[in-house]
């Protein structure tokens, strides 16, 4: 009897991996597909010149940093239409679908006032001049694509949450066909366009922003208009949204707490030096090329414990858990062994110049570091989120990135000589926390039943 229970229980986790797999797939390319945005215009500006590659960095890592807040709060569509879609409850869909929809047009308001004029936020932090004035203008470039980003976010988290994933995939691969013609007419003024280096590459992001989200729009039409077809009133009360940004800002809040420690890693390794800054750019474009499969599988993890949850099942929502939290951790280590053995020949995919890939190759081997714990810690948020569990996460990552990572990188990168490796060392403790941090709460979480969510 003991045998067959075995054989029972392998079977079932064998099916709850291979149901993970199947959806975390194509969530995985759709992350890739947005990373691979980023590493094309990375390629086109570190063929310019280094300062172009690093005004770049800047400016991407302040315009992620600046509309990771909105379109993480937007991320409470992953609980509150895993667990209605999971408890089949479409009209509850419809209401979390619409309210997603109004506030993605008002944060995106929002986010193009704040991007309009960030030169005095470079200066106060020691920007060259020239870096100074072209990341500025990046990200004024980045303002037109706002909306369509966000809106692109709404539709993608309600069909995921479905566990509908393969229009997402076809927008982003159209999208990332866009962005490499745009770049190459628009950096260097190719097909009869100016020739705007820096800017141009901001303009083909905004380009390729509002092709995710028209083809996803049209892709997405088919299983997202019984949603649209009537209007619920509630998803325009004021006190609905403060109920949904109450699930959903502590989500925001985590991602950027995260996103604004690289960010400002980027701004102090811009302090270091250019060559430091266009270096540390190539190295985290390959950690967060790695870290885009583990974020996939987080977003399978929410959907997955989310639905689970929503028919009441909490040995299923456990199981996902766990299958996603170890698929998350293998993909990570297997990339750390790539960035510990082949530093120099990833860098030099990037650039000719042989003193940035020095710098990278430096620091590659510090990504390695951190993969394993960046893995876990990503998709324990996304188990969290699929449990409705969002302030207590993003508590947890304020104290890992600003109380234990970023003191830790100042004080190892100038106190201790380590320069731009000091600074990649205080990021690894901060993730190694937040991971361990995570792991514990999900224990704690699912150690009595979960009840179903309910937002009106």
């Amino acid at each position: 009897m003991s045998e067959e229970r075995a054989v029972l229980g392998q079977g079932i986790l064998g099916r709850e991996i291979r149901a993970v797999l199947r959806l975390a797939a194509p969530v995985v390319a759709v992350q890739l597909g947005m990373m691979l945005m980023g590493a094309v215009d990375v390629m086109m500006l570190g063929r310019v010149d280094a300062s172009a590659l690093a005004a770049g960095a800047v400016g991407n890592a302040i315009g992620f940093g600046l509309i990771m807040f909105p379109l993480g709060t937007l991320m409470a569509l992953d609980p509150l239409v895993a667990q209605a879609f999971g408890a089949r409850d479409h009209e509850r869909i419809r209401l979390h679908f619409q309210r997603g929809l109004v506030l993605a047009a008002v944060m995106s308001i929002v986010v193009g006032l704040l991007m309009w004029d960030v030169e005095p936020v470079l200066v106060l932090f020691g920007q060259e001049e020239q870096i100074v004035t072209s990341a500025s203008a990046y990200i004024r470039a980045l303002i037109p694509g706002a909306l369509a980003f966000l809106l692109f976010g709404v539709l993608r988290q309600t069909l995921q949450a479905m566990s509908i994933v393969w229009p997402a995939l076809v927008a982003i691969a159209i999208a990332n066909v866009v962005n490499v013609i745009a770049n190459y007419a628009l950096v260097f003024g190719h097909f009869g366009m100016p020739r705007l280096e820096v800017v141009g590459s901001a303009y083909a992001t905004s380009i390729s922003r509002w092709t995710m989200f028209l083809g996803l729009a049209v892709l997405g039409l088919r299983p997202l208009s019984p949603f649209m077809r009537q209007l619920e009133r509630r998803a325009l009360r004021f006190s609905s949204h403060l109920r949904f940004l109450a699930l959903g800002a502590p989500v925001g809040l985590q991602i950027s707490l995260e996103m604004w420690v690289f960010g400002t890693v980027a701004i102090l390794m811009g302090g270091l030096g250019t060559l430091e800054l266009a270096g540390h750019q190539i190295a985290l474009t390959f950690a967060g090329l790695a870290f885009m499969v583990p974020l996939g599988i987080a977003g399978a993890a929410a959907t997955r414990v989310g639905n689970a949850i929503g028919r009441r099942d909490q040995a299923g929502a456990r199981r996902s858990a766990v299958v996603s939290l170890v698929v998350g951790a293998a993909f990570m280590s297997l990339s750390g062994v790539c960035f510990f053995w082949f530093p120099e020949t990833l860098s030099s995919l990037f650039t000719s110049d042989s003193q940035v890939i020095a710098m990278a190759s430096l620091l590659l081997p510090i990504a390695a570091a951190f993969q394993i714990v960046d893995g876990l810690q990503v998709v324990g948020a996304g188990v969290l989120r699929g449990t409705a569990d969002t302030r207590f996460p993003a508590l947890i990552a304020f104290v890992g990135y600003w109380i234990v990572g970023l003191p830790s990188g100042l004080w190892l990168a100038y106190r201790a000589d380590l320069g731009p490796s000091g600074l990649w060392w205080g990021l690894t403790l901060g993730l190694a926390s937040v991971a361990l941090l995570f792991v514990v709460r999900i224990r704690a979480r699912f150690a009595s039943p979960i009840a179903l969510l309910a937002v009106e």
